[in-house]
C-alpha cells in the first residue's frame, strides 16, 4: 500500500504504520522543505519507503489542472522537485524508491505519449535505482519499459475507474470509494482476477504491484486500518 503524502492534511503519523510506501510532495502542487523534511524523518521512523511525487507547478489548482507550459520549463520544474526532496534524503541516509507523477501531471502522461516521454527525460538521472509508479496500460508506462525504466503498476484502491482505465472525474459524486469494505473487495477483485469494475459496472483488465490509498480521502485512516487487518484473511499478496 502506498500513500500520498506532505500534501498539508497532517496525517502521516497515523497512516505510516500501515503502509509499505509513500509519495511525498515536493512542492510543485504541495509541500515545501519543511514539510518534506518531517514526513521523511517519519517515513525513516517507521521503515516506509520513500517516493518523489513532483506535479505541474500549479499550487493554486494543487496540480489537478493540466497546464500548457513550455517543455523546458516543465522538464526543469520536474527536475527541481525531485532534488529538494533528494537532498533531505540524504541528509538522513535515506535512498529514493521510487517516482511518481501527481495529479493531472499522472494523468496526463498515462494517455500522452509526448509528455511520458518529457517525463522520462526529465526523471532520466534516476533510471538506475529508481522504480517509476505507472498504471496499467498507459502511454508512460509503455514508454518507461521502451527505455529500460523499472517500473511498478499502481492502482487506486479509493477511486473508482472508467472503462479506459482513467479515473473517474473528482467532480463526480462517485469518483471515491469510502468504504473499507468497498476498498477491499475493489482489491481484492483487481490482484486475484485482473479485473476491475468501472462505473458503468464493466469489468475491464488490469494488472497492480502497488494500491494507492490518497491520504486526503476522508476516510484514509479508516481504510488503511481496515485492510491491515483483512488483506492477510485474502490468501493474496501485494508487493511492495
Amino acid at each position: 500500500m502506498n500513500c500520498d503524502v506532505g500534501e498539508g492534511v497532517g496525517n502521516e503519523a497515523q497512516l505510516f504504520p500501515l503502509i509499505s510506501s509513500c509519495n511525498i510532495a515536493c512542492g510543485g502542487h504541495a509541500g515545501d522543505a519543511s514539510s518534506m523534511q518531517r514526513v521523511v524523518r517519519l517515513a525513516k521512523k517507521f521503515n516506509v519507503k520513500v517516493g518523489a511525487h513532483p506535479s505541474y507547478p500549479d499550487i493554486k489548482n494543487f496540480g489537478r489542472a493540466a497546464m500548457d507550459i513550455p517543455s523546458e520549463v516543465l522538464i526543469q520544474s520536474i527536475q527541481e522537485q525531485i532534488a529538494a526532496l533528494v537532498c533531505i534524503l540524504g541528509k538522513e541516509n535515506i535512498r529514493l524508491h521510487h517516482i511518481k507523477a501527481h495529479g493531472a501531471l499522472y494523468n496526463t502522461i498515462a494517455k500522452n505519449a509526448e509528455l511520458a516521454e518529457l517525463f522520462l527525460i526529465a526523471v532520466a538521472e534516476y533510471k538506475k535505482n529508481t522504480l517509476i509508479y505507472v498504471p496499467y496500460g498507459s502511454e508512460i508506462g509503455r514508454k518507461a519499459k521502451e527505455h529500460d525504466f523499472s517500473i511498478a503498476y499502481e492502482a487506486f484502491a479509493d477511486r473508482n475507474y472508467n472503462t479506459d482505465l482513467s479515473l473517474v472525474s473528482r467532480s463526480h459524486p462517485q469518483a471515491l470509494i469510502e468504504s473499507p469494505e468497498a476498498v477491499l473487495k475493489h482489491i481484492v477483485r483487481i490482484v486475484k482476477h485482473q479485473k476491475v469494475r468501472t462505473l458503468t459496472d464493466n469489468t475491464v483488465k488490469i494488472l497492480a504491484e502497488t494500491f494507492c490509498i490518497h491520504s486526503d480521502t476522508p476516510s484514509a485512516f479508516e481504510i488503511v486500518s481496515y485492510l491491515s487487518k483483512e488483506l492477510p484473511n485474502q490468501s493474496i499478496r501485494i508487493k511492495k
